[in-house]
């Protein structure tokens, strides 16, 4: 009755699904959703679709697999988007009715796949916020794209089915393992978390450049979230959007994705971490693909057409003095919850001069009077602490540091500071701090990939 009730007030005040289409068949029985926001994707989408179709019948049966066909108005869609928009939409409803066209499937190399997938049992509905009029905003982008799919989902899910109902985010070229659904249901099941992210591999290119751009930034992702981890941070995971899955109570809670044109995925679990801890779903993997693209001003396609360009040196990253300083603030208040905000500043300087100057500067010492004012229980004042320094703030305390303090210094070198000071020892690797060869990089992937450091 709660959820009914928080549903009934989230869906009133802040979705934004209403005015864009939806197409689908029979959608009884859905206690899971997996959300794909798609623009001009016909090539890749449905390769991604295929992967999810290979998942377990049972599973297959209570799932919706849910499109969101998307693009701005002109100028900030190309009429090739558009075009290939439209295409994808009508070889969908061709399927969803269970009939493929010969039309619609002309030159394309999808046939196979579309017969594929209408083979398995996959319930697949799409959502129209690309024809004419039905554009997303023009200061619209894959977040509220996501929203508008999200948003919808819950008034799809079956109110009657017995137990909790999720939400799982893709994007369209990510593919997924035959365990996927199963494994996500089995997490949240057994350990109840509001939200989670799975593991994840980009795939690797056959091209060594492009091999070579998508495996240092990775390594870049992974030895940020290694750093916070070592740091006790409890922001210390992956914030992609093809890894994200929620529970739908948890999404209300958090009042549903951001409309951003990118960065949607940091700032969405940056928001579902103060509820509870993240779930870490390693039963399965999601792999995203390393294209370069310029659609979104940052994240994996922005980072390999930056690589691709050369102009700038992609193994430059940050210090690990910056996780140094901030596991020692975190250590710190950690010692003592309860002290004044004046007091806490002051241990803050003894730390770190920059790090007392953005703490004042962020006027931490006013905030934190008027958080004990209310409550000096120390649980409390963790969770409201770490609710104020969140992921945001810990990512603006780092970039201040590495601009004075701290400046970035060569991956590999990097990586081996940080795994000396966890007393993580790599057996033949990283003996070299340039790690020359593409060969020697994928080996330092391969091991991150591998490991479970966060618990060290």
């Amino acid at each position: 009755m709660m959820f009914s009730s928080n549903l009934d007030k989230y869906l009133h005040r802040y979705s934004v699904y209403e005015g864009y289409p939806l197409y689908g068949g029979e959608m009884a029985d859905l206690d899971q959703i997996v959300v794909i926001p798609a623009l001009a994707e016909k090539e890749a989408l449905f390769h991604t679709l295929a992967s999810l179709a290979r998942n377990r019948e049972d599973e297959l049966k209570h799932s919706l697999v849910l499109c969101v066909i998307n693009n701005r108005p002109s100028p900030f869609a190309t009429t090739e988007d558009v075009r290939n928009n439209l295409e994808t939409m009508m070889i969908m409803k061709d399927m969803i009715k269970g009939d493929l066209s010969d039309n619609h499937l002309a030159g394309t190399n999808i046939t196979a796949l579309a017969q594929e997938i209408l083979a398995r049992p996959l319930r697949l509905a799409f959502i129209d916020a690309s024809s004419s009029g039905r554009e997303l905003p023009r200061k619209g982008g894959v977040g509220h794209a996501r929203k508008i799919g999200m948003d919808r989902a819950l008034t799809l899910l079956d109110p009657h089915c017995h137990g909790k109902k999720w939400i799982f985010c893709l994007d369209a070229d990510t593919l997924v393992e035959p365990n996927y659904l199963s494994a996500l249901r089995n997490h949240f099941e057994r350990f109840s978390p509001p939200g989670a992210v799975v593991a994840f591999s980009h795939r690797i290119p056959e091209d060594r450049l492009l091999a070579a751009g998508i495996c240092c930034y990775e390594i870049f992702l992974r030895y940020y979230v290694l750093g916070l981890g070592w740091a006790g941070s409890p922001y210390a995971f992956h914030t992609i959007g093809s890894t994200m899955a929620c529970t739908a109570a948890a999404y209300t809670a958090v009042r549903g994705m951001p409309c951003r044109q990118a960065g949607e995925d940091f700032y969405f679990l940056n928001k579902l971490v103060k509820i509870a801890p993240l779930g870490d779903i390693r039963g399965t993997t999601v792999y995203p693909s390393a294209r370069p693209s310029g659609r979104v001003p940052f994240g994996t396609g922005r980072r390999m057409q930056r690589f691709l360009a050369g102009a700038h040196n992609e193994y430059l990253v940050y210090d690990p003095g910056v996780f140094a300083i901030l596991k020692a603030w975190l250590e710190e208040f950690a010692r003592e919850p309860g002290s004044s905000g004046n007091n806490l500043l002051a241990r803050a300087a003894s730390i770190s001069p920059q790090l007392h100057s953005f703490l004042d500067r962020h006027e931490f010492a006013a905030v934190w009077e008027r958080i004990r004012s209310a409550n000096r229980r120390h649980e409390y004042l963790t969770r409201q602490f770490h609710g104020w320094f969140d992921g945001f703030k810990t990512l603006k305390l780092i970039h201040e540091l590495s601009a004075d303090a701290f400046p970035p210094i060569h991956m590999f070198k990097a990586l081996k500071i940080l795994f000396q000071q966890m007393n993580v020892t790599i057996a033949g690797i990283l003996a070299d701090n340039e790690c020359r060869t593409l060969d020697e990089q994928m080996l330092i992937l391969d091991f991150l990939r591998r490991g479970s450091f966060t618990d060290l």
